[in-house]
Protein backbone atom coordinates (compact mmCIF):
# COMPACT_ATOMS: atom_id res chain seq x y z
CA UNK A 1 0.00 0.00 0.00
CA UNK A 2 1.05 3.61 -0.49
CA UNK A 3 2.03 5.60 2.60
CA UNK A 4 2.17 9.29 3.38
CA UNK A 5 5.36 10.58 4.93
CA UNK A 6 7.07 13.79 5.87
CA UNK A 7 10.29 14.23 3.92
CA UNK A 8 13.04 16.80 3.43
CA UNK A 9 12.89 17.93 -0.19
CA UNK A 10 15.27 20.06 -2.24
CA UNK A 11 13.13 21.79 -4.88
CA UNK A 12 15.99 23.62 -6.58
CA UNK A 13 19.66 24.20 -5.94
CA UNK A 14 20.44 26.86 -3.34
CA UNK A 15 16.76 27.33 -2.51
CA UNK A 16 15.44 26.85 1.04
CA UNK A 17 14.82 23.20 1.88
CA UNK A 18 11.25 22.16 2.54
CA UNK A 19 9.63 19.57 4.76
CA UNK A 20 6.81 18.19 2.64
CA UNK A 21 4.14 15.55 2.88
CA UNK A 22 4.92 13.00 0.18
CA UNK A 23 3.53 9.69 -1.05
CA UNK A 24 5.72 6.60 -0.85
CA UNK A 25 4.52 3.77 -3.07
CA UNK A 26 4.83 0.11 -2.07
CA UNK A 27 7.81 -2.01 -3.07
CA UNK A 28 7.99 -3.75 -6.41
CA UNK A 29 9.97 -6.89 -7.22
CA UNK A 30 13.25 -6.95 -5.30
CA UNK A 31 12.39 -3.95 -3.12
CA UNK A 32 11.48 -3.22 0.50
CA UNK A 33 9.76 -0.36 2.29
CA UNK A 34 11.24 0.76 5.59
CA UNK A 35 9.94 2.97 8.36
CA UNK A 36 12.85 5.23 9.23
CA UNK A 37 13.95 5.63 12.82
CA UNK A 38 16.89 7.95 12.16
CA UNK A 39 18.80 9.70 9.40
CA UNK A 40 22.16 11.42 9.70
CA UNK A 41 22.58 14.93 8.31
CA UNK A 42 25.62 14.66 6.06
CA UNK A 43 27.59 17.31 4.19
CA UNK A 44 26.88 15.39 0.98
CA UNK A 45 23.18 16.16 1.46
CA UNK A 46 24.10 19.83 1.69
CA UNK A 47 26.24 19.51 -1.44
CA UNK A 48 23.26 18.03 -3.26
CA UNK A 49 21.06 20.89 -2.07
CA UNK A 50 23.52 23.50 -3.34
CA UNK A 51 24.24 21.76 -6.64
CA UNK A 52 27.87 20.99 -5.85
CA UNK A 53 26.81 17.38 -6.31
CA UNK A 54 24.51 17.61 -9.30
CA UNK A 55 21.51 15.52 -8.39
CA UNK A 56 18.53 16.81 -10.36
CA UNK A 57 15.82 18.35 -8.17
CA UNK A 58 13.24 17.92 -6.91
CA UNK A 59 14.93 15.32 -4.74
CA UNK A 60 14.25 13.73 -1.37
CA UNK A 61 17.48 14.08 0.60
CA UNK A 62 19.06 11.60 2.99
CA UNK A 63 21.38 8.65 2.42
CA UNK A 64 22.46 7.72 5.97
CA UNK A 65 19.39 6.06 7.44
CA UNK A 66 18.27 3.19 9.62
CA UNK A 67 14.85 1.77 10.21
CA UNK A 68 12.54 -1.23 10.26
CA UNK A 69 11.17 -3.16 7.29
CA UNK A 70 7.39 -2.74 7.04
CA UNK A 71 6.75 -4.31 3.64
CA UNK A 72 8.62 -6.55 1.20
CA UNK A 73 8.14 -6.81 -2.54
CA UNK A 74 7.75 -9.85 -4.70
CA UNK A 75 10.77 -12.14 -4.82
CA UNK A 76 12.40 -10.74 -1.69
CA UNK A 77 13.96 -13.46 0.46
CA UNK A 78 16.74 -11.48 2.16
CA UNK A 79 14.41 -9.45 4.38
CA UNK A 80 11.18 -9.88 6.27
CA UNK A 81 8.83 -7.46 8.00
CA UNK A 82 10.34 -6.39 11.31
CA UNK A 83 13.98 -6.63 10.25
CA UNK A 84 16.24 -3.75 11.26
CA UNK A 85 18.25 -2.32 8.37
CA UNK A 86 20.76 0.38 7.50
CA UNK A 87 20.62 2.03 4.08
CA UNK A 88 23.57 1.91 1.69
CA UNK A 89 23.67 4.60 -0.98
CA UNK A 90 25.74 2.42 -3.34
CA UNK A 91 23.71 0.06 -5.51
CA UNK A 92 25.57 -3.18 -6.22
CA UNK A 93 24.52 -5.41 -9.10
CA UNK A 94 26.68 -8.32 -7.89
CA UNK A 95 27.51 -9.35 -11.45
CA UNK A 96 29.86 -6.81 -13.05
CA UNK A 97 33.64 -7.16 -12.92
CA UNK A 98 33.96 -4.79 -9.96
CA UNK A 99 31.32 -6.54 -7.88
CA UNK A 100 32.81 -9.95 -8.60
CA UNK A 101 36.26 -8.62 -7.66
CA UNK A 102 34.99 -7.51 -4.26
CA UNK A 103 34.88 -3.79 -5.14
CA UNK A 104 31.12 -3.11 -5.20
CA UNK A 105 31.49 0.64 -4.67
CA UNK A 106 32.71 0.76 -8.29
CA UNK A 107 29.74 -1.23 -9.62
CA UNK A 108 29.15 -0.53 -13.30
CA UNK A 109 25.41 -0.34 -12.69
CA UNK A 110 25.54 2.05 -9.74
CA UNK A 111 25.27 5.10 -12.00
CA UNK A 112 21.74 3.97 -12.85
CA UNK A 113 20.73 4.35 -9.21
CA UNK A 114 22.16 7.72 -8.22
CA UNK A 115 18.81 9.47 -7.83
CA UNK A 116 16.27 6.79 -8.74
CA UNK A 117 15.85 3.12 -8.03
CA UNK A 118 17.90 0.83 -10.32
CA UNK A 119 15.06 0.50 -12.83
CA UNK A 120 15.14 4.26 -13.43
CA UNK A 121 11.86 4.97 -11.66
CA UNK A 122 10.94 6.24 -8.19
CA UNK A 123 8.38 5.35 -5.53
CA UNK A 124 8.15 8.90 -4.16
CA UNK A 125 5.66 11.55 -5.27
CA UNK A 126 4.72 15.01 -4.05
CA UNK A 127 1.27 16.24 -3.09
CA UNK A 128 0.48 16.92 -6.75
CA UNK A 129 1.46 13.40 -7.77
CA UNK A 130 4.69 14.49 -9.45
CA UNK A 131 7.72 12.20 -9.05
CA UNK A 132 10.49 13.09 -6.63
CA UNK A 133 14.03 11.86 -7.17
CA UNK A 134 15.82 10.20 -4.23
CA UNK A 135 19.34 11.15 -3.19
CA UNK A 136 21.79 8.27 -3.51
CA UNK A 137 19.01 6.03 -4.78
CA UNK A 138 17.51 5.88 -1.28
CA UNK A 139 16.12 9.27 -0.11
CA UNK A 140 15.90 8.29 3.55
CA UNK A 141 15.40 11.73 5.11
CA UNK A 142 11.76 10.77 5.26
CA UNK A 143 9.44 8.83 7.52
CA UNK A 144 9.21 6.02 4.95
CA UNK A 145 11.36 4.98 2.00
CA UNK A 146 11.20 2.23 -0.59
CA UNK A 147 14.59 0.80 -1.52
CA UNK A 148 16.08 -1.91 -3.67
CA UNK A 149 17.24 -4.79 -1.48
CA UNK A 150 20.83 -4.18 -2.62
CA UNK A 151 20.65 -0.73 -0.99
CA UNK A 152 19.95 -2.13 2.47
CA UNK A 153 21.88 -4.18 5.01
CA UNK A 154 20.23 -6.20 7.77
CA UNK A 155 21.59 -5.55 11.27
CA UNK A 156 21.02 -7.01 14.73
CA UNK A 157 17.96 -5.61 16.48
CA UNK A 158 19.81 -4.80 19.71
CA UNK A 159 21.78 -1.98 18.06
CA UNK A 160 20.12 1.44 18.61
CA UNK A 161 18.91 2.64 15.22
CA UNK A 162 19.80 6.23 16.06
CA UNK A 163 23.50 5.35 15.99
CA UNK A 164 23.31 2.50 13.49
CA UNK A 165 22.27 5.06 10.88
CA UNK A 166 25.73 6.65 11.02
CA UNK A 167 27.30 3.46 9.71
CA UNK A 168 25.45 4.14 6.45
CA UNK A 169 27.89 6.90 5.50
CA UNK A 170 30.14 8.78 7.94
CA UNK A 171 31.44 5.77 9.85
CA UNK A 172 31.80 3.56 6.79
CA UNK A 173 33.54 6.30 4.82
CA UNK A 174 35.95 7.24 7.61
CA UNK A 175 36.82 3.92 9.21
CA UNK A 176 36.67 2.16 5.84
CA UNK A 177 39.27 4.50 4.37
CA UNK A 178 41.67 3.29 7.08
CA UNK A 179 40.78 -0.41 7.11
CA UNK A 180 40.02 -1.01 3.44
CA UNK A 181 41.63 1.70 1.32
CA UNK A 182 44.83 2.52 3.18
CA UNK A 183 45.09 -0.76 5.12
CA UNK A 184 47.01 1.15 7.79
CA UNK A 185 49.67 -0.84 9.61
CA UNK A 186 50.11 -0.84 13.40
CA UNK A 187 52.72 1.59 14.69
CA UNK A 188 52.22 4.00 11.78
CA UNK A 189 51.89 7.77 11.83
CA UNK A 190 48.83 9.45 10.32
CA UNK A 191 47.47 12.92 9.57
CA UNK A 192 43.73 13.54 9.25
CA UNK A 193 42.66 16.68 7.37
CA UNK A 194 39.17 17.76 8.42
CA UNK A 195 37.57 16.75 11.72
CA UNK A 196 33.89 16.62 10.87
CA UNK A 197 31.76 13.48 10.94
CA UNK A 198 33.98 11.63 8.47
CA UNK A 199 37.31 12.85 9.85
CA UNK A 200 36.46 11.81 13.40
CA UNK A 201 35.78 8.32 12.11
CA UNK A 202 39.09 8.28 10.26
CA UNK A 203 40.69 9.07 13.61
CA UNK A 204 38.75 6.24 15.24
CA UNK A 205 39.84 3.89 12.47
CA UNK A 206 43.48 4.89 12.98
CA UNK A 207 43.18 4.22 16.72
CA UNK A 208 41.64 0.79 16.19
CA UNK A 209 44.22 -0.10 13.52
CA UNK A 210 47.05 0.74 15.91
CA UNK A 211 48.45 4.05 14.66
CA UNK A 212 51.12 5.39 17.00
CA UNK A 213 50.73 9.08 16.14
CA UNK A 214 47.55 10.72 14.83
CA UNK A 215 47.65 14.40 13.86
CA UNK A 216 44.29 16.13 13.40
CA UNK A 217 44.14 19.21 11.15
CA UNK A 218 41.21 21.63 11.01
CA UNK A 219 40.42 25.35 11.11
CA UNK A 220 38.06 25.04 14.08
CA UNK A 221 39.50 24.72 17.59
CA UNK A 222 36.34 23.08 18.93
CA UNK A 223 36.61 20.35 16.31
CA UNK A 224 40.27 19.87 17.13
CA UNK A 225 39.40 19.47 20.80
CA UNK A 226 36.82 16.86 19.84
CA UNK A 227 39.41 15.13 17.66
CA UNK A 228 41.59 14.63 20.73
CA UNK A 229 38.67 13.01 22.54
CA UNK A 230 38.36 10.54 19.66
CA UNK A 231 42.05 9.65 19.74
CA UNK A 232 44.17 12.32 18.02
CA UNK A 233 47.57 12.67 19.68
CA UNK A 234 48.38 16.07 18.14
CA UNK A 235 46.37 18.90 16.57
CA UNK A 236 47.17 21.59 14.03
CA UNK A 237 44.96 24.62 13.36
CA UNK A 238 45.49 25.26 9.65
CA UNK A 239 44.63 28.97 9.98
CA UNK A 240 47.69 29.49 12.17
CA UNK A 241 50.19 27.79 9.89
CA UNK A 242 51.74 29.31 6.79
CA UNK A 243 52.59 25.82 5.53
CA UNK A 244 50.51 23.01 7.03
CA UNK A 245 52.62 20.23 5.53
CA UNK A 246 55.78 21.71 7.08
CA UNK A 247 54.06 21.96 10.45
CA UNK A 248 53.22 18.26 10.26
CA UNK A 249 56.76 17.35 9.22
CA UNK A 250 58.10 19.24 12.24
CA UNK A 251 56.13 16.83 14.41
CA UNK A 252 56.91 13.57 12.62
CA UNK A 253 59.30 14.11 9.74
CA UNK A 254 56.36 13.24 7.51
CA UNK A 255 53.52 10.80 8.08
CA UNK A 256 53.01 7.29 6.76
CA UNK A 257 49.37 8.00 5.94
CA UNK A 258 47.46 11.22 5.25
CA UNK A 259 43.67 11.27 4.98
CA UNK A 260 41.91 14.15 3.22
CA UNK A 261 38.29 14.50 4.37
CA UNK A 262 37.44 18.01 3.16
CA UNK A 263 36.93 17.85 -0.60
CA UNK A 264 39.20 20.76 -1.55
CA UNK A 265 42.07 20.46 -4.01
CA UNK A 266 44.41 22.57 -1.89
CA UNK A 267 43.88 20.23 1.06
CA UNK A 268 44.61 17.19 -1.11
CA UNK A 269 47.91 18.89 -1.96
CA UNK A 270 48.63 19.54 1.73
CA UNK A 271 47.90 15.93 2.59
CA UNK A 272 50.19 14.64 -0.14
CA UNK A 273 52.99 17.03 0.82
CA UNK A 274 52.80 15.95 4.46
CA UNK A 275 53.85 12.38 3.60
CA UNK A 276 57.13 10.77 4.44
CA UNK A 277 58.93 8.79 1.77
CA UNK A 278 56.88 5.72 0.94
CA UNK A 279 53.76 7.32 2.40
CA UNK A 280 50.18 7.02 1.22
CA UNK A 281 47.64 9.83 0.90
CA UNK A 282 43.95 8.94 0.75
CA UNK A 283 41.40 11.43 -0.58
CA UNK A 284 37.74 10.88 0.32
CA UNK A 285 36.29 14.41 0.43
CA UNK A 286 33.84 15.25 -2.36
CA UNK A 287 35.12 18.31 -4.28
CA UNK A 288 33.32 20.47 -6.81
CA UNK A 289 33.64 19.11 -10.37
CA UNK A 290 35.99 21.96 -11.38
CA UNK A 291 38.35 21.63 -8.41
CA UNK A 292 41.93 20.58 -9.12
CA UNK A 293 45.11 19.84 -7.21
CA UNK A 294 48.82 19.79 -8.00
CA UNK A 295 52.00 18.38 -6.55
CA UNK A 296 55.59 17.73 -7.55
CA UNK A 297 55.24 14.75 -9.88
CA UNK A 298 58.80 13.53 -9.37
CA UNK A 299 57.96 12.74 -5.75
CA UNK A 300 55.69 9.90 -6.85
CA UNK A 301 58.49 7.67 -8.21
CA UNK A 302 61.44 9.17 -6.33
CA UNK A 303 59.78 8.93 -2.91
CA UNK A 304 57.55 5.98 -3.77
CA UNK A 305 54.53 7.89 -2.54
CA UNK A 306 50.98 6.82 -3.28
CA UNK A 307 47.85 8.94 -3.81
CA UNK A 308 44.62 6.97 -3.59
CA UNK A 309 40.96 7.79 -3.82
CA UNK A 310 38.47 6.27 -1.41
CA UNK A 311 34.78 6.17 -2.24
CA UNK A 312 32.54 5.20 0.66
CA UNK A 313 35.52 3.71 2.47
CA UNK A 314 36.00 1.12 -0.31
CA UNK A 315 32.99 -0.51 1.32
CA UNK A 316 31.56 -3.97 1.04
CA UNK A 317 28.43 -3.04 2.99
CA UNK A 318 27.13 -6.55 3.63
CA UNK A 319 30.48 -7.41 5.22
CA UNK A 320 31.57 -4.07 6.66
CA UNK A 321 28.39 -2.80 8.34
CA UNK A 322 28.14 -5.81 10.69
CA UNK A 323 31.88 -5.60 11.37
CA UNK A 324 31.62 -1.94 12.35
CA UNK A 325 28.61 -2.56 14.56
CA UNK A 326 30.46 -5.44 16.21
CA UNK A 327 33.27 -3.01 17.07
CA UNK A 328 30.64 -0.68 18.54
CA UNK A 329 29.12 -3.46 20.61
CA UNK A 330 32.57 -4.33 21.99
CA UNK A 331 33.23 -0.72 22.96
CA UNK A 332 35.98 -0.16 20.40
CA UNK A 333 34.04 2.14 18.07
CA UNK A 334 32.38 5.20 19.56
CA UNK A 335 29.08 5.98 17.86
CA UNK A 336 26.94 7.52 20.60
CA UNK A 337 29.56 10.22 21.13
CA UNK A 338 29.39 11.23 17.46
CA UNK A 339 25.81 12.47 17.82
CA UNK A 340 26.01 16.09 18.96
CA UNK A 341 22.31 16.79 18.60
CA UNK A 342 19.13 15.11 17.43
CA UNK A 343 16.31 16.85 15.55
CA UNK A 344 12.73 16.11 14.62
CA UNK A 345 12.04 16.16 10.91
CA UNK A 346 10.26 19.49 11.38
CA UNK A 347 13.61 20.85 12.60
CA UNK A 348 15.48 19.66 9.51
CA UNK A 349 16.16 23.16 8.20
CA UNK A 350 17.84 24.02 11.52
CA UNK A 351 19.84 20.80 11.29
CA UNK A 352 21.27 21.95 7.96
CA UNK A 353 22.04 25.40 9.35
CA UNK A 354 23.94 23.77 12.20
CA UNK A 355 25.78 21.62 9.65
CA UNK A 356 26.84 24.71 7.70
CA UNK A 357 28.12 26.42 10.84
CA UNK A 358 30.12 23.38 11.95
CA UNK A 359 28.26 23.08 15.27
CA UNK A 360 27.85 19.32 15.17
CA UNK A 361 30.09 16.30 14.91
CA UNK A 362 26.94 14.70 13.56
CA UNK A 363 23.36 15.86 13.65
CA UNK A 364 20.73 13.14 13.41
CA UNK A 365 17.07 13.44 12.51
CA UNK A 366 15.00 11.02 14.57
CA UNK A 367 11.48 9.96 13.63
CA UNK A 368 8.56 9.11 15.89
Amino acid sequence: MSRTAKAVVCREWNAPLQVEEIRVDPPKHGEITIKLAACGVCHSDLSAATGQIRFPPPVVLGHEGAGVVVEVGEGVTEFKVGDHVVSSFIYMCGKCRYCTQGRPVLCEQSAKALYTLPDGTVRTYDADGKPLNVFGGVGVMAEYATLHVNNAVKIDSDIPLSVAALVGCAVMTGVGSVFNTAQLKPGSTAAVFGCGGVGLNVIQGCVIAGAETIIAIDTNDEKLELARKFGATHTVNATREEDVAKAIKKLTGGVDYAFECVGVGKVVEQAYNSLSRGGTAVSMGVPSPADQTSFRTLSLPADERTLKGSWYGSARPQHDFPRLLSLYRRGKLRLDELVTRTYSIDEAVQAFEDLKSGRNARGVIVFD
